[in-house]
């Protein structure tokens, strides 16, 4: 969507930002009325706090199978955080981040371990310790993923690529209107985007040629259900997150470095 980010409350004069709050209500007396007073600008972020502590004091103490209770809460806890999540504010490109990341994984991972008939002790010790760095972007390295949850991260790698492959291309499309000198948004007096550097209208082509590759990856990935080596996992990851770094600075290797992780999710 488009918004003015910058809001005026029409009752006490107040300002703030509605890509810091996601509210229309005013901070400041509660007013419902506001005006935007700045540029429609692309945004699909809104104001997300991932924090797992009760999680972790929970199933600090479990052992074998998980309380029943306890996992729809942090499941639920988990989806919330992903939908409010985005890759665009105030027309700015975000890259695919860490904790974003870590949160897919760990919903991923609490419904595979939870249908394990026996878990291990490395599972265990996998999920607890995502569990314990999710919220800071920390999870265990790919060949400390064990064999029976690597579905967790193939399947994190999945939807986390494909939201972020979906706000690349809209991203794209809003590029490619400025660039051509036509407000995509007919109400619109400046660009909804903006990225550093010259010619963005250059990476427009290759990254859109990148991205039909990194979406026939996925959709390989998707029809295994996750079960695809982990490394092979990262590396669609990467190549997603190379090819946003491209898009908003056009640094040539970060494109080069694309190309490379799609080849090493091939093979």
């Amino acid at each position: 969507m488009k918004v003015r980010g910058e809001r005026e409350c029409q009752s006490c004069g107040a300002r703030w930002s509605y890509y810091e709050t996601g509210s229309v209500e005013c901070p400041d007396c509660g007013a419902l009325r506001s005006v935007g007073v700045d540029d429609r600008t692309a945004h699909t972020d809104a104001p997300a706090i991932l924090d797992l502590t009760p999680h972790r004091v929970r199933f600090g103490e479990a052992r074998g199978t998980l309380p029943e209770e306890g996992v729809d809460d942090l499941k639920a806890d988990l989806r919330e955080y992903a939908r409010k999540r985005g890759f665009i504010r105030g027309g700015d490109l975000l890259p695919l981040d860490d904790t974003y990341l870590a949160a897919r994984e760990l919903l991923e991972a609490v419904d595979l371990y939870d249908r394990l008939r026996d878990p291990t002790d490395r599972d265990r010790e996998y999920l607890l310790a995502l569990l314990a760095g999710a919220d800071d972007g920390d999870r265990p390295p790919s060949e400390a993923v064990p064999e029976s949850l690597r579905e967790a991260r193939g399947m994190a790698a999945v939807r986390a690529v494909d939201e972020y492959r979906s706000d690349l291309l809209a991203f794209l499309d809003e590029l490619s209107a400025t660039e051509d000198g036509e407000a995509a948004d007919a109400d619109a007096s400046a660009p909804t985007v903006s990225v550093d550097g010259d010619d963005p209208r250059s990476r427009i082509d290759p990254t859109r040629e990148l991205l039909e590759r990194l979406r026939d990856r996925t959709k390989r990935a998707e029809a295994l259900t996750g079960d695809v080596p982990s490394g092979d996992a990262d590396a669609l990851v990467d190549a997603a997150d190379a090819l946003g770094d491209y898009v908003r600075t056009g640094d040539e290797a970060a494109l080069d470095r694309a190309r490379a992780r799609l080849s090493d999710a091939e093979t």
